[in-house]
């Protein structure tokens, strides 16, 4: 038995030890037990700096998921969009293949509690039903292997997988969606980064939500797999008491980089069923986004989207940069909150640069010009809004601004 294997053996997992260990009242610990079992590995449990922490939050039960009524089983739709067991094909030219149903450790605000924790959930005996879809499914050139935690399988195991999936001639990017490098660092092995180089393209995502995670262990799992020529990306989710602080994503974002780690996704939570507490508010992120734009490096600013209720897929969010647009230029602010015009280029033609007069929306009244002294309304806007305008003051502010528009490049 390999070490991973026996810290997940040694995880908290009972009623009594949830009791023995966190104080949770007998009877509040059974019924989170019948709803979503724990599973907290030693090295995990190790990270707990103090009750109630951010690792506190994101592995020990609490009551408030119990009280959670408003919340989905299956929130992204995933079961109506599989065509066969253990696929769901939501893309064109992608899928998502589950492999098991076990992870190295269960997240309390998991998206997919319906599908972990036990061997019933995802079948092993199913998974040739999913071989023939890929392979009868010439579009699919993409495949996420996911579950549970691929890594939770062994190695013979997981590359009988590879294996097969590399034998579908138009199957060219394969993904493991995998939170072992963080919660369970010691699964990646010599060995098992070896056996996964054979098989690329091989991309791994991963899943860091706060910086205490980065670890001596969990650096050095990272940094074997991107030396195995493997690329690593991280997907993080937004929570309430975890990581909704500016400085906190900051510092897990850079740090990410440092252990070669590009983050990815930013993910508004989900709306499943006993995880509505971790939940926050859209302005939060957008705030969070708007401190990171501009004060660190392009390289640490993950995409910030919410995968949406239904099975509508990832919806980027922005924080609001263009002010206004209409056919001929756009103005926009930058992360000081200074305002620029950018002049569209009409039939491959720039005109020469010029001084401009440009009044921005007055939040107040509603009124203002888009630089042509038309009654304040845009070309595709009205009460003076223009296609993508703000009626919001940005910092700044001034009721007219001379701006020099920016010529677009011919090149």
């Amino acid at each position: 038995m390999e070490l991973w294997q026996q810290m997940v053996r040694d995880s908290v997992h009972s009623v009594d030890q949830l009791v023995e260990k966190f104080g949770i009242d007998r009877t509040v610990a059974e019924g989170l037990d019948e709803f979503f079992q724990a599973r907290i590995n030693p090295y995990y449990l190790g990270l707990i700096r103090y009750p109630g922490d951010p690792i506190w939050k994101q592995c020990v039960p609490d009551k408030a998921e119990l009280d959670d009524l408003e919340g989905f089983a299956d929130p992204l739709q995933e079961d109506r969009m599989s065509p066969v067991p253990n696929i769901t094909h939501r893309y064109p030219d992608r899928a998502l293949f589950l492999t098991t149903s076990q992870c190295g450790m269960y997240c309390r605000f998991c998206t997919r509690k319906r599908k972990v924790g036990n061997s019933d959930k995802i079948s092993m005996k199913e998974l040739e039903s999913a071989f023939k879809y890929l392979e009868q499914h010439t579009e699919i050139r993409d495949v996420i292997m996911s579950g549970g935690d691929p890594l939770m399988l062994t190695d013979v195991m997981l590359e009988k997988i590879l294996k097969r999936l590399r034998q579908i001639p138009h199957i060219e990017i394969i993904r493991i969606g995998s939170k072992m490098p963080c919660v369970l660092p010691h699964r990646i092995t010599p060995k098992l980064v070896e056996m996964i180089k054979k098989y690329h393209p091989v991309y791994v995502n991963t899943h860091f939500n706060h910086p205490w995670e980065i670890t001596p262990e969990s650096t050095k799992a990272c940094e074997m797999l991107a030396n195995a020529g493997i690329p690593v990306s991280n997907q993080a989710v937004l929570m309430r008491g975890v990581n909704d602080d500016a400085e906190v994503m900051r510092e897990l974002f850079t740090k990410l980089l440092k252990i070669r780690v590009r983050p990815y996704y930013l993910y508004m939570a989900d709306e499943t069923r006993g995880a509505n507490h971790f939940r926050t508010s859209l302005e939060t992120g957008l705030e969070i986004m708007q401190k990171l734009r501009g004060y660190t490096s392009g390289l640490a600013i993950p995409h910030f989207v919410i995968d949406a209720p239904g099975g509508g897929g990832k919806i980027p969010i922005l924080p609001q940069y263009v002010l206004h647009r209409d056919e001929d230029r756009v103005v926009m602010k930058n992360y000081k909150g200074e305002i620029f015009v950018y002049r569209e280029a009409h039939n491959g033609e720039a005109k020469p640069d010029v001084k401009i007069p440009i009044e921005l929306i007055d939040k107040k009244n509603g009124n203002g010009s888009n630089g042509n002294g038309s009654n304040g309304n845009g070309s595709n806007g009205s009460n003076g809004n223009g296609s993508n305008g703000s009626s919001k003051k940005p910092k700044n502010y001034k009721e007219k601004v001379e701006v020099t528009e920016v010529a677009t490049s011919n090149n």
